[in-house]
C-alpha cells in the first residue's frame, strides 16, 4: 500500500505522476529524451540499460517495465536477455561495448565516483563514443532517482507480465507521457 493516498490506484511511477502532474511533466521530458532516440545508442539498449540499474535498485516495478520495453525492442520475447543481464550481464552474448556501459551503469547505480577511468578506457575500447558513455552515465543517474521515487512511495506493482508487454506498447507507441489513466 502506497505511503501517501495517491488517489488513483495507478501502479509504479504512473500514481505519483498522476497524483502530481507538475512534477510528471519535466520528469517523462527527460525520460522521453533519455530513451526515445536512437541516436548513440539504440532504444532496446537504453532500456537494457535501464533495466539494469533498476534491478541493482530493487526496483521491481522499473526493472520490470523496462525489461519489457527492452524485450519488445530487442526482440527478446521469453525475455530470457533480461533474465540473464540482471543475473550476469558479463556472461550474456553482449558486446564487448555494451557490457562496458553496463559495468559503468552499475558504478553509477552505487555512486557516480565509483565510475573508473578504466571502464570508461574499456568502453572507448570496445567502440563506445563519448555521448554513448555520457548517455550511459545519465540513464544510470535518472534511474537511480525514478526508482527511488517509486520505492520511496511504497507504489504497487503488478506481477503478471502481460500487464508490462501491453504498457510496453504504449511506451514504444507514444512515448512515457502518453497515459490515458489506463495500464
Amino acid at each position: 500500500m502506497p505511503h501517501i493516498d495517491l488517489q488513483n490506484g495507478m501502479p509504479g511511477i504512473l500514481g505519483p505522476m498522476l497524483f502530481s502532474p507538475h512534477t510528471a511533466a519535466p520528469m517523462n521530458l527527460l525520460a522521453n529524451a533519455l530513451m526515445q532516440t536512437d541516436e548513440g545508442l539504440s532504444r532496446g539498449e537504453r532500456e537494457l540499460i535501464a533495466t539494469y540499474v533498476s534491478s541493482e535498485n530493487d526496483c521491481f516495478f522499473c526493472q520490470t517495465i523496462h525489461g519489457a520495453i527492452a524485450s519488445a525492442y530487442l526482440g527478446d520475447e521469453d525475455w530470457s536477455l533480461i533474465r540473464d543481464v540482471k543475473n550476469d550481464y558479463a556472461e550474456t552474448g553482449l558486446s564487448g561495448k555494451m557490457k562496458a556501459l553496463l559495468a559503468i551503469a552499475g558504478s553509477v547505480q552505487k555512486g557516480g565516483k565509483n565510475v573508473t577511468p578504466e571502464q570508461v578506457e574499456k568502453a572507448r575500447e570496445n567502440g563506445a563514443d563519448d555521448r554513448q558513455i555520457h548517455d550511459t552515465v545519465l540513464i544510470a543517474a535518472a534511474f537511480c532517482m525514478f526508482n527511488r521515487y517509486v520505492d520511496g512511495l511504497a507504489t504497487t506493482a503488478p506481477t503478471d507480465p502481460e500487464i508490462y508487454r501491453n504498457r510496453a506498447k504504449k511506451v514504444i507507441s507514444g512515448g512515457y507521457s502518453a497515459s490515458d489513466g489506463t495500464y
